[in-house]
């Protein structure tokens, strides 16, 4: 039995990764819900095979597409390497939402009752080393006079409590809606995809954490995309998703440099 004090044993690795850490682009990507993986001293946290492999445990396709992104935009992307049922690393420590008891129609045992010292313990070996990845990487940047445009990529289930959500893209904002409105305005020519700001989830529903974290108080361009999850099951789908969201954010970021550089709001 692992003892008390470790959590991740050598087998597990590091709670965090980062891809192309020399990327040149202004795009920093992030993706919170990259892995299904649990650390060995939780086991399956109660769970079966099909919970475990379901969208309650990650983000299906979200990284696969992030990585694709990554390329073409010769741009840093920043991974959590365990699931979101430890903890998700878009919610604050103090959200109900970071180590949840019950997803969807999913009751988690291995998160029943737990104690405030096992809160922290998780807050401790998996947010903070997370959330302060993307924080120096940031600040890494602006010391070398280089910009920085944040963009997390998610992925949704199709249905949800039993309800078939038409959306395949969202493109999500809190207060600084800059960005959003540029690759909404862009996307509304297109019909590859349909496209809505802030589905299935809004700021409401306290999902734009990391923008809130590192972007807003900062006065970064940033965005958070979600892709409905059977449209990137496979590699052609993945493909495609990733083509189309960088020439989203490369046709966004243009438009409003071009509209800075012309002395507009």
């Amino acid at each position: 039995m692992l003892a008390e004090t470790t959590f991740f044993t050598e087998a597990d690795g590091d709670p965090v990764a980062v891809e192309n850490p020399d990327g040149k682009g202004e795009v920093l990507l992030v993706c919170e819900h990259a892995s299904r993986r649990l650390p060995q001293r939780y086991g399956t946290l109660g769970l079966s095979g099909d919970a475990l492999a379901s969208h309650i445990a990650w983000d299906p396709g979200a990284l696969a597409v992030a990585q694709r992104m990554s390329q073409q935009l010769d741009a840093t992307l920043i991974y959590q390497r365990f699931s979101r049922l430890i903890y998700d690393c878009n919610r604050p420590p103090d959200s109900p939402a970071a180590m949840r008891d019950v997803s969807e129609i999913f009751r988690i045992p291995g998160n029943e009752n737990l104690t405030e010292e096992e809160r922290s313990l998780r807050t401790s070996s998996l947010y903070l080393p997370f959330q302060g990845r993307i924080r120096q990487d940031i600040e890494t940047r602006r010391a070398q006079g280089r910009p920085t445009v944040l963009v997390t990529v998610h992925s949704f289930t199709p249905v949800y409590f039993g309800q078939q959500r038409q959306v395949e893209i969202g493109i999500l904002h809190e207060r600084d809606h800059r960005l959003a409105d540029a690759m909404l305005e862009i996307a509304a020519g297109g019909t590859l995809y349909r496209v809505a700001r802030n589905e299935p989830y809004g700021p409401a529903d306290g999902v734009t954490h990391t923008l809130e974290l590192h972007a807003m108080p900062a006065g970064m361009l940033n965005v958070m995309i979600e892709i409905r999850n059977d449209l990137i099951a496979d590699e052609a789908g993945q493909g495609r998703a990733a083509d189309f969201l960088s020439g989203l954010l490369r046709q966004g970021i243009e438009a409003l440099t071009n509209q800075n550089n012309n002395g507009g709001a």
